[in-house]
């Protein structure tokens, strides 16, 4: 399906243009048909000559109700533009043009009608269109003279709509769905439903989306789909879909509530925009309205020259990179302009001079993206976050898996598992955590180097993951929760000496350590000892025992000659020890299952 939105000043005859193409009522309350004025937005759809099926979006042309025309041709990507050759170019063309021109609509037909009351006036009335139409996507769209009552013209311009819908690009069923809900009501036996434009993405019955509404974020799941009035199992873009919803009412769904893939889409109620058509941002009031999808939400403007600005909404919206924004002016009722989204989480505004450090930023970015400038401006950026703002593509072919397209990162960005970092960055944190390191072991030798946390702290990582990938390529160690120099282990400085004596002793005899009194004579604390212990140089086991590392392989070939199973005072008179050196370390032996315990007072060698 293709959907077509509506477009052209009150009374223009929009509607009934509709209905005679498709022999359906676009108007849907009385008091539209009493009145003959469109209000809200009406729908209805046919099947071309092609066999090309086509929705339309009926719009109101009267400045009232210019919330709900943008409405209704916000997510559509092909505008019927009408204008009525008895009238002429009205002002209310000119917001619809403006529109137009805002949201970058580049498909579509112009359609003068009812040329039956006006026949002498089409040419001039065309000239007239096309010259407002010049600076807009619509500059060089077919034109079709038409008058639905008697159903002149109409066969030339479904065979032209044919002919525009045949040209615009397929859009993608695969990645993130983005729905912006035009209607919420209520079905007896049904319960809530809600309707919109498909624009991109698939919806699967069953499937469980994010709604993120006037009243915050909430899981809700798709109980049936339909277009057209018919059921479906799934539905791909273009399309008019209606969604049975399960887990809300319908009071808590709203025009300009969205229906979203979870997880994949950035909430935010903080821009960075480009003017991409209308009145200099310097000139514009400060409170806005700004359109976007079926979302009306009331904003602050703050300029930083003609062209940029950046926009605080009263609400988050799911905005990504290059989308189009329409700006109004709420006390007017004037389409002020088009924006266009180009960076969707700005960086706060905390000091002064912030401002024209992040306006000179915003000048240097474009709606194409900027992955580089993006990664280099925060240091470092979640993968998944990149996907969200749309910098980097989102969801695999069907959408459903949660996979995604790998991508290439420019160069300058080193992609370290799930995060994208700037490489100069990256290579400060190098230097920083190395020269942090060298400096604490000129201080102290015996140190254990910094724990993980200081050093995560003192680098100011995103993410503890990304440590260990610093602490390899910088050549440093990992080792008990620390972070040390690459083979500042083995050092032990002043107190060499002290081991030394200690490894002479124990050298002769093995199973004889030095009571407690004899090391402190020595210097060898429990921070010293414990320096030895990671240089390899000495064994301790409990009770302050300490032996050399080779003491439980000679240990095992002396209990290894004993009657199995033998007495803890079998072996101390094995080990020619004492009962406070051979307790501790048959428990080390039993802990290396060397030796099995069998009960209180026996033991075996594991063979």
């Amino acid at each position: 399906m293709h959907v077509v939105a509506t477009a052209g000043h009150v009374d223009c005859g929009k509607s009934t243009l509709v209905r005679a193409l498709t022999g359906m009522e676009p108007d849907r309350w009385e008091e539209e048909r009493r009145r003959g004025l469109t209000i809200d937005l009406g729908y209805a759809w046919t099947e071309l000559p092609s066999g090309r099926d086509v929705a339309f979006v009926d719009v109101p042309g009267h400045e009232r109700f210019l919330g709900n025309m943008l409405a209704g041709i916000g997510p559509a990507p092909v505008v019927c533009f009408v204008v009525a050759a008895d009238e002429g170019w009205q002002a209310q063309s000119s917001d619809h043009r403006d529109a137009v021109a805002a949201l970058g609509i580049e498909h579509g037909v112009i359609v003068l009608s009812r040329i039956d009351r006006a026949p002498g006036r089409v040419d001039e009335v065309l000239a007239r269109t096309r010259s407002e139409l010049a600076g807009t996507g619509l500059a060089n769209a077919p034109a079709v003279a038409v008058s639905a009552p008697a159903g002149t013209g109409l066969a030339e311009l479904r065979a032209t709509l044919d002919d525009v819908l045949a040209k615009v690009p397929s859009p993608t069923a695969s990645g993130r769905v983005r729905l912006w809900v035009d209607r919420s009501f209520t079905i007896a036996g049904s319960g809530t439903v809600v309707t919109g434009t498909l624009a991109a993405g698939t919806l699967v019955q069953g499937d469980r989306l994010e709604l993120l509404g006037h009243d915050g974020s909430r899981s809700v799941a798709v109980r049936g789909l339909q277009s057209r009035d018919t059921s479906y199992s799934s539905l791909g873009p273009v399309n008019r879909v209606a969604l049975n919803l399960r887990d809300v009412s319908a009071g808590g769904v709203r025009r300009g509530d969205a229906l979203l893939t979870p997880g994949a889409w950035a909430a935010t109620s903080v821009l960075g925009v480009r003017r991409t058509t209308g009145v200099s941002y310097t000139d514009v009031p400060e409170r806005l309205m700004v359109h976007a999808g079926t979302a009306a939400v009331p904003c602050r403007l703050r300029p930083f020259d003609a062209d940029h600005a950046r926009l605080v909404l009263d609400r988050p919206l799911p905005l990504v990179l290059g989308d189009r924004l329409v700006l109004r002016d709420p006390g007017s009722r004037m389409v002020l302009g088009g924006a266009q989204v180009l960076d969707a989480d700005p960086p706060a505004l905390r000091r002064r001079g912030d401002g024209l450090q992040w306006a000179k930023r915003l000048s240097r970015l474009d709606a194409g993206g900027d992955l580089l400038g993006e990664v280099a401006g925060r240091g470092a950026m979640e993968e998944q976050h990149l996907r969200r703002l749309g910098l980097l593509p989102a969801a695999d072919e069907t959408g459903h898996d949660g996979a995604a397209p790998t991508a290439a990162a420019p160069d300058g960005v080193k992609v370290i598992g799930g995060w994208w970092v700037h490489a100069p960055l990256y290579q400060a944190w190098q230097e920083r955590l190395r020269t942090e390191l060298k400096a604490l072991h000129e201080r102290d030798p015996l140190t254990l180097g910094l724990s993980q946390g200081a050093a995560r702290d003192l680098l100011q990582l995103p993410a503890e993951a990304l440590l260990g990938h610093v602490v390899r390529d910088a050549g440093l160690e990992q080792d008990s929760g620390h972070v040390r120099l690459a083979g500042s282990g083995g050092e032990l400085g002043a107190v060499e000496p002290a081991v030394s004596a200690v490894e002479a002793k124990l050298a002769s005899a093995p199973f004889r350590a030095p009571e407690a009194d004899e090391l402190v004579s020595l210097g060898l604390g429990a921070r010293e000892l414990a320096a030895a212990g990671r240089a390899g140089r000495l064994l301790r086991l409990g009770d302050g025992v300490v032996l050399l590392p080779t003491a439980p392989a000679l240990a095992m070939r002396e209990l290894a000659r004993l009657e199995q199973p033998f007495t803890t005072s079998q072996a101390r008179q094995a080990l020619g020890t004492t009962r406070r050196v051979a307790v501790p370390l048959l428990e080390y032996l039993d802990s290396r299952g060397w030796t099995r315990r069998l009960d209180a007072g026996h033991r075996s060698v594991v063979r």
